[in-house]
């Protein structure tokens, strides 16, 4: 085989490989909405129109998605999809303190304790 074939025929043979991987890639991508809003929807319609979306945190709930802990350190929380240490707030609440397992929090002199999400099976 000359040079030039062979050269095109490796060509062929690396855009058959890349278009099958990146197609089989694409196909098997599904997006579970699991109760939020699909980050891929656009937030304003054909006409123009802005789409509201109500917030976790406006909604009143306070989900602990995951913790990072230090007993030594400053630890954070994952609360509603923001990452937070104590002293910040979440809606109306403020991080009181993060224990390994949970997150105190605390709302018109009230402490309450919300813990980590256990995960889904």
């Amino acid at each position: 085989m000359s040079g030039n074939r062979l050269k095109r025929l490796f060509l062929t043979a690396l855009f058959i490989l890349s278009a099958s991987v990146f197609s089989s890639a694409r196909a098997d991508f599904v997006y579970e909405v699991k109760g939020e809003r699909n980050p891929f929807m656009p937030l304003v319609t054909p006409e123009g129109v802005l789409i509201k979306v109500k917030s976790r945190a406006a909604s009143g709930t306070l989900d602990i998605e995951g913790i990072i802990y230090d007993k030594t350190a400053l630890s954070y929380a994952i609360v509603n999809g923001l990452v937070v240490k104590v002293g910040d707030y979440v809606g109306d609440n403020q991080v009181l303190k993060i224990e390994e397992k949970k997150v105190v929090f605390i709302k018109d002199g009230q402490a309450f304790e919300v813990d980590l999400k256990k995960e889904e099976e």
